[in-house]
């Protein structure tokens, strides 16, 4: 559909000055310097501070695929945590379980030389027998044991390297003890750690939360996103009068003499590391089952006892919610592990089937609509988007953080694909449209690669309107949601990059996305649809693009001439501009009736054509900015 852009100088010098002003600096935004860079993992653009990144060894170590975490594949995690309370402490012991790879996959050999390890370098890692495992301050890892067999650790910043491990071909398990007082959550789910707090009656809350500052926060585990356990099995020991709820299914409880006990929760798929969470209340419990795609799905419900009520009327919208995702995305990814909502101190994140909640049991996000279209009230934010996560963070897991676009820009726009879902197309439109007034335009949502950088929350709103445009460029909704759910079912409970989801999605699409998502995902500045009409054409080229960007975009054209009665002459197409000027010559829009009377009125054809009042409209499915070279307001400014 055509939106509101209206792009005329007419109707342009009818606008108030001070909006007229506001509306330039709008298109101005973005027009920065690109700088190149050779090879992954360098910048691509130029921060607003004109300076650069300075990444450490620390870095390295942290978002790389060394050669210490190369040549082992992950299987299986027993995760045992006793909490202590009221010290603000957790000990226990990490069961890892790993196969010794025969030889390096695709993947891991395209990682590692990313991270400039090289094959010599895994090869001397694995004979030596010596792995990295992480775990941040003030955390502590006490020991590392393998068949009885300490084993030697050194410790650099929060990597720890184990060697002498067992290197033969096969499945080997390595002992994890570790104990201290992990970092308290500033302000979760952001700037994570642990979050400590009491309920209403005065009795403890707590709950974990480390998406971005990872998993090691609180347990010694492989803290890279490429390589996640095949299962995992999840024993937390508290007090008799709270419980533990974490991911995957319950699978018993074990008493002890000392007035605590021990839960153990069982995950039968793989999952993320930062997925994996504790959360310690005096929960009430209900549950429900959803006929899904698959059968049924067991749904499950923690939440504190003072908001039980609430959370029946607010936790309706569970089953809506995953009726529509399994209609745009396919199946829910986790039906063996179950679904649960689990009641927080914090707004709550996508924990794999453990989904966290604190959104107060009100429509919105914190009772607001992000968008400001009115349409966000209209849902729980923290179920939708957060849910979505089930399929895009937890099936389908970036293989690096800085491809966390993949999370974020596909799970927001999820969000108006509810809309359109239980609310129609109008709905989804105006929501992802208003959600635009949150682009910041500060730094490319892809930055470097293998050093744990984390792009531009751009990702959100900006990656979101990305898809947006692709779909509208797509101009085919049953294609569309065949690819969405062709990503589900080809990467399903994979690790993937940028790179494997553009090419599936070209694939699927047959067009060639991938100038259209480093443009969006790789530059700050919003492609700039520049026109005007000069010597009887229609001109126009994009701006602000990189030189091979050329887009679709559908505009309707409006001519009209007072001296000729009923003459609006009407046209709707379909432009593809590129970096390079191209022109419309208008004499060839209009029939030989409407020239021949406007020849006899003006004396000339050209005469005629520069008589002609026009007036544009740009498609707001698309996301540009737009720049009326024949405005002289817009030149002034």
């Amino acid at each position: 559909m055509m939106g509101g852009i209206r792009c005329s100088t007419q109707s342009f010098k009818k606008w108030p000055k001070h909006i007229r002003h506001f509306f330039w600096a709008l298109m101005m935004i973005g027009l920065t310097n690109t700088v190149f860079a050779q090879g992954d993992g360098h910048r691509y653009f130029e921060r607003l501070d004109a300076s650069q990144p300075s990444y450490t060894r620390v870095d390295s170590l942290h978002g790389g695929v060394t050669a210490e975490r190369a040549w082992w594949d992950l299987t299986h995690y027993h995760l045992q945590v006793a909490v202590d309370i009221e010290a603000r402490a957790f000990s226990g012991l990490n069961r890892m379980q790993y196969r010794v790879r025969e030889s390096l996959d695709q993947q891991t050999a395209r990682l590692t030389k990313r991270s400039g390890v090289n094959a010599a370098d895994v090869d001397a890692a694995l004979k030596a027998g010596r792995l990295q495992i992480d775990l941040q301050a003030p955390m502590r890892l006490v020991s590392a044991e393998q068949e009885g067999r300490i084993l030697n650790v050194e410790q650099e910043g929060s990597a720890w390297f184990i060697s002498g491990v067992s290197n033969d071909p096969g499945v080997h398990a390595i002992d994890l003890r570790f104990e201290g007082q992990p970092v308290v959550a500033a302000n979760p789910p952001w700037d994570g750690g642990i979050t400590w707090q009491e309920d209403s009656a005065g009795r403890p809350f707590v709950a974990s939360a480390n998406q971005g500052i990872g998993a090691s926060v609180w347990w010694p585990n492989k803290d890279h996103p490429w390589d996640e356990p095949d299962s995992m099995l999840i024993s937390v020991r508290v007090p008799d009068s709270l419980m533990n709820v974490s991911n995957g299914r319950l699978r018993g409880v074990e008493d002890h003499a000392d007035g605590t006990h021990t839960t153990h929760w069982a995950v039968v798929n793989p999952i993320n590391n930062y997925g994996v969470n504790i959360n310690i209340a005096s929960y009430e419990h209900f549950s429900e089952v959803y006929n899904g795609l698959n059968g049924p799905l067991t749904v499950d419900y923690y939440v504190l006892p003072e908001n039980l009520k609430a959370a029946r009327h607010q936790f309706a919208e569970v089953p809506r919610t995953l009726e529509a995702f399994e209609y745009w995305f396919g199946p829910y990814p986790f039906y063996e592990d179950g679904f649960k909502l689990v009641e927080v101190p914090y707004l709550g994140m996508e924990h794999q089937s453990s989904v966290t909640y604190g959104n107060g049991y009100a429509n919105g996000y914190r009772g607001r609509d992000l968008s400001g279209s009115g349409w966000g009230m209209e849902f729980d934010f923290i179920i939708v988007h957060e849910m979505a996560h089930e399929w895009f963070a937890n099936s389908l897991t970036n293989e690096d953080v800085a491809d966390m676009w993949i999370h974020e820009s596909f799970t927001n726009y999820a969000e108006s694909l509810f809309l359109e879902y239980h609310f129609g197309w109008q709905a989804a439109h105006e929501y992802v449209l208003g959600l635009r007034f949150a682009v910041s335009h500060d730094r490319s949502v892809i930055p470097d690669y293998g050093v744990n950088e984390r792009g531009s929350g751009d990702m959100y709103y900006r990656g979101s309107n990305f898809l947006h445009t692709l779909r509208a460029v797509v101009a085919n909704d049953s294609l569309w949601r065949e690819m969405l759910l062709g990503l589900n079912r080809h990467f399903y409970h994979q690790t993937v990059g940028t790179d494997a989801l553009i090419e599936y999605m070209e694939g699927i699409l047959g067009l060639d996305v991938l100038p259209l998502a480093k443009q969006y995902l790789m530059d700050i500045r919003l492609p700039l649809l520049e026109f005007g009409f000069q010597d009887g054409q229609l001109r126009y080229r994009y701006s602000q693009v990189y030189s091979n960007f050329a887009m679709p975009v559908d505009i309707r054209l409006v001519l009209s001439s007072e001296e000729i009665i009923d003459a609006d002459f009407v046209y709707e197409f379909r432009l593809v501009p590129t970096s390079k000027w191209q022109g419309i010559v208008l004499s060839e829009l209009l029939d030989n009736q409407v020239l021949d009377a406007g020849l006899i009125i003006y004396g000339s054809k050209r005469n005629f054509i520069e008589s002609l009042e026009w007036e544009l409209e740009i498609d707001t499915n698309f996301y540009v900015g737009y720049l009326d070279l024949n405005s002289t307001e817009s030149r002034s400014n």
